[in-house]
């Protein structure tokens, strides 16, 4: 090869290399059409939209938990966020459903107390075109969407617990106490039907207490107190909701019984919940992880929005994968921090 030609070469070479910067920069400028199109399309199913929360009440933990992880994701996706306190009062709620209904929301998100309540109204809702997810306690009325715990799964999971603890070959007394929350609710509906599946079929066990405490942790405390009183050998105490369960921990506590009774309960997993498995008042606990659920929420809320299909069309669920807390765990991400008041 001549010099020349080698020079003519070698100019070519470099002019290709000095181009490469300024062809990757005008390319990473404009992006990927494929990218453009998928977030034209994603921003144009949830820019603007609005979601609206109903639970019923805020200043829980769970709650609280829902929200907060709700309102962050929707206002990160350009969405209106609306939420709603009933403070525990039925017909407040009800009330502030069919408000929120009658302003057609693009998404509600409902917690429902009992099964019946407020499934008229979710049920109008999607017939004017409000998606409704509802989340941990569902009503007779299947909507879009139902997030949460498999409350079946999570009482059988109790209870097998349970059954190794004080049944057959334990040299227990097999008498088990279970607290529920408010009877006509499906956490507590459900609940009871996967922990009585499971015990029935150890005849060592003997409940010998099945009450509702209405998620009321003072309650809990007195119900316990009587059945301690009539049972100083009880082996164990399920109950269906941590800061009610925390009440009949303490009774047992106040009966000097708190060793020999191995305290059940399930729950969101805050903080307080890990307190309680730290201090010895819960011997296990299971929780459904609020925050996780929380993110299902919002993706559900997408899935349904960017489907563009009917209200009602399908039925989507996001169960929530229980997690033991004991001990050992009982600590850092499985025990989310309580909102700064």
């Amino acid at each position: 090869m001549t010099i020349e030609r080698k020079w003519m070469v070698a100019a070519t070479i470099g002019l290709a290399v000095a181009a490469l910067p300024l062809m990757a920069t005008a390319q990473d400028e404009g992006g990927t059409k494929t990218a453009r199109e998928l977030r034209t399309a994603y921003d144009k199913a949830l820019q603007g939209k609005t979601i609206a929360f109903l639970p019923i009440a805020l200043n829980v933990p769970l709650m609280d938990e829902w929200t907060r992880v709700v309102q962050q994701e929707a206002e990160w996706r350009g969405m209106k966020f609306v939420v709603r306190d009933p403070n525990n009062n039925p017909s407040a709620m009800q009330q502030a459903l069919t408000a929120l209904v009658d302003q057609k929301p693009d998404v509600l998100i409902v917690q429902n107390p009992s099964v019946t309540l407020l499934m008229k109204e979710l049920k109008r809702a999607e017939s004017q075109g409000t998606h409704v997810i509802q989340i941990n306690m569902s009503s007779n009325y299947k909507s879009s969407a139902f997030v949460g715990a498999d409350w079946r799964e999570v009482g059988k999971i109790l209870a097998q617990d349970v059954v190794k603890q004080c049944g057959t070959g334990s040299g227990k007394s097999g008498k088990v106490q279970i607290v529920q929350g408010e009877l006509a609710a499906a956490a507590s509906v459900d609940q009871v039907g996967g922990v009585m599946e499971v015990l029935n079929k150890d005849p060592a066990i003997k409940v010998v207490s099945n009450q509702a405490a209405n998620w009321d942790a003072n309650t809990a405390l007195n119900i316990t107190a009587t059945v301690i009183q009539q049972h100083p050998d009880l082996c164990a105490s399920i109950g269906f909701w941590g800061i009610m369960e925390s009440g009949a921990a303490q009774a047992i506590r106040n009966a000097g019984k708190i060793d020999d009774v191995k305290v059940y309960a399930s729950g969101e997993g805050s903080q307080l919940d890990c307190d309680q498995v730290n201090q010895g008042n819960f011997y296990k606990f299971l929780s459904y992880k609020a925050t996780e659920q929380g993110h299902d929420l919002m993706m559900a809320a997408q899935m349904l929005l960017e489907s563009s299909e009917k209200p009602g069309t399908r039925n989507l669920e996001f169960y929530t994968q229980p997690l033991w807390i004991d001990k050992a765990n009982a600590n850092g991400g499985n025990c989310y921090a309580l909102p700064k008041k």
